[in-house]
């Protein structure tokens, strides 16, 4: 078990500039605006700010292999986020942009503890199975890639489960990861439910916000190492 000591989070303190929280905040805030007032330019500018202040956050939290992994997750997603919000035409581009991010979290958890844990999976096997019985008459073509995504989204939520408690007790940072994927996991869900069944009043909005809280938990996990 690697424990952070007081020296390296002082150093963390030092070079994590205290203007990232307010700046993703404000990118978080404008992109909001831009779905509400339905400015195309706006949302496109600004929505890649929240997770490139997080990417920069992550980058400079550490250096070790789970920072490592959790950056590439994040940069990935980054750019699902900027497909998704060019064209419409690109969501399968997109979908395979948060495939990839998807992989290096399970990786990410994989790190920490590959014990399997299957008990923990069962909650996450059950989510996936119904979604994906629900989403299927309506898939047509897509329905292998939003299939092999609904697997791997289930897989990430259950590494992120198999980490907590490892070392002997459950940690908060431990408990930001699964929160972390369990709200990324809603977030795809409710996107997925917009796109292909039906339109939810809202969603974009609630969407895009359990989304950035998903991420945000990921990140946060960085700050005391799960290993």
């Amino acid at each position: 078990m690697i424990e952070r000591t007081d020296s390296a989070a002082a150093h963390v303190s030092r070079v994590s500039p205290g203007w990232l929280p307010a700046l993703g905040l404000f990118g978080a805030a404008a992109f909001l605006i831009g779905l509400w007032q339905d400015l195309y330019w706006l949302r496109l500018i600004v929505k890649p700010i929240p997770m490139a202040c997080m990417i920069v956050w992550v980058s400079q939290a550490s250096r070790e292999r789970y920072a490592r992994l959790v950056l590439a997750g994040l940069s990935f997603s980054l750019l699902g986020d900027v497909l998704l919000e060019l064209d419409a035409s690109l969501f399968l581009p997109g979908l395979l942009a948060f495939l990839l991010a998807q992989v290096f979290y399970i990786v990410t958890f994989m790190d920490v503890t590959r014990e399997l844990k299957l008990l923990r999976a069962l909650p996450f096997v059950a989510w996936g199975a119904i979604a994906y019985g629900v989403l299927l008459p309506n898939l047509g073509a897509m329905a292998a890639p939003v299939g092999a995504y609904v697997v791997v989204i289930c897989a990430m939520m259950w590494r992120a489960s198999a980490c907590v408690g490892e070392g002997g007790r459950a940690r908060p940072d431990q408990w930001a990861a699964l929160a972390g994927a369990v709200l990324f996991a809603l977030s795809d869900t409710l996107l997925a439910l917009n796109r292909f069944n039906a339109p939810i009043e809202g969603a974009r909005f609630v969407i895009i916000v359990l989304y950035w809280l998903g991420q945000l938990g990921i990140t946060l996990s960085v700050k005391r190492p799960i290993r």
